[in-house]
């Protein structure tokens, strides 16, 4: 690290959720100021993590729910931004709306990261009927809106990956190519059938199954419902397979998987609360027979790279980044097909040292591409050259 980046003051304006690892890489990179909702800092975890880690963070908590955030959020930007050298803020919706029209007038530079697809994953909303067609109307068009005026205005956009790249190509005069946190390859590697067959037995995954992982947050975008009904109709075709959700909200996968009325699932499906990414994430990767991701829309998708850096087969959905990132290292099946997904299943149960060398493929792709050190070394050159320091 230079003497440059270590006096570079960095504010993290986040509106929402982010990732222990994220904020602690940033940490490494720069003299960090985190702005986050208080309600976000606390229930995700963010904040026991942060105080139990070794990352020099000032956090400054911004009370109030989506409203109030929003106003009190301007008045801090007001009061904040000429105190620091550069903004990284999260996405390119409402707070980057407010953060890169008071940097323009403030004169303070903004890069804007953008880790998701904002009008896609809305969109799900009005796929699964959580919005009307009107407000989902009115809110795909606010996004598309404010991501024009963010693009136009930042000094910068990074991108969790090349699908993202070529959205965000459309909209702002500078795209970096990121990859978020990066894959940490020392954390999440392959063990020996010995050392896995201890972390089963540790993590008390079930005796003699076929453990499917599905490691994500239940939100909108993504596809529970197709993960449920392929697992079910693998296990009707003989798989003896158990699936396991590792989330926020393990409680929803299992009462989606009672509301889709499968037989017997109170046996087969299991939901554990999230673990920490830094240390427990990748034992459970390493431990499952195979990762699944199904989504309905998907903009980066670092959990299928997290799973093939240990050597762990794939199932995923080709659509967004996945689509981008995944072939030839992953089984990827059209979305909402669940018959296809059980195919992969079952293609990777019967063809255990195949899909464990294909997995390895991707090894050396997110080795070569997604390591933890080319992710930061993105981000410092975007905030350094929009900050105006030397490299």
């Amino acid at each position: 690290m230079t003497a440059g980046a270590e006096r570079m003051k960095v504010l993290y304006f986040c509106e929402g959720y982010t990732d222990i690892r994220f904020v602690v890489g940033l940490s490494e990179i720069c003299d960090l100021t985190l702005a986050i909702p208080s309600t976000h800092l606390r229930e995700s975890g963010l904040a026991a993590r942060l105080a139990e880690s070794s990352a020099r963070v000032q956090v400054d908590a911004i009370e109030g729910g989506r409203l109030a955030f929003q106003w009190r959020s301007v008045a801090y930007l007001f009061r904040k931004l000429r105190s620091f050298d550069v903004v990284l803020s999260q996405e390119m919706g409402r707070g980057s709306l407010n953060a890169t029209i008071l940097g323009k007038a403030l004169r303070v530079p903004i890069v804007c990261y953008l880790g998701t697809s904002p009008v896609e994953y809305f969109h799900c909303r009005r796929v699964r009927g959580q919005v009307g067609a009107l407000r989902g109307w009115a809110s795909e068009s606010f996004l598309a809106s404010a991501m024009r005026v963010t693009g136009a205005l930042s000094s910068a956009v990074v991108t969790t990956g090349p699908y993202l790249e070529r959205i965000a190509a459309r909209l702002a005069a500078r795209v970096v190519e990121g990859y978020y946190c990066g894959i940490d390859t020392v954390l999440f590697r392959p063990v020996s059938p010995e050392q896995r067959a201890c972390l089963r037995k540790r993590l008390e995954f079930p005796a003699g199954k076929f453990v499917i992982l599905f490691p994500s947050r239940i939100s909108h975008e993504k596809d529970p419902e197709t993960v449920l009904r392929a697992t079910a109709i693998a296990r009707d075709r003989g798989l003896d397979a158990v699936v396991m959700n590792l989330g926020g909200g393990f409680q929803d996968f299992l009462m989606c998987a009672r509301g889709l009325g499968l037989p017997d699932c109170e046996n087969w499906v299991i939901g554990r609360p999230a673990v920490h990414p830094m240390k427990d994430l990748c034992e459970y990767m390493q431990a499952a027979d195979v990762v699944v991701q199904a989504s309905l829309a998907e903009g980066g998708g670092m959990s299928p790279l997290e799973a093939v850096a240990c050597g762990t087969p794939v199932v995923a959905t080709r659509v967004g980044g996945m689509a981008l990132t995944l072939p030839g290292i992953a089984q990827l099946v059209p979305p909402g097909q669940a018959a296809a997904m059980a195919d992969a299943f079952q293609w990777v149960n019967q063809h255990t040292e195949a899909a464990r060398q294909q997995a390895l493929l991707g090894r050396d792709y997110v080795e070569a591409t997604w390591s933890r050190s080319r992710a930061f070394a993105a981000i410092a050159s975007a905030l350094k050259e929009s900050s105006g320091r030397p490299s």
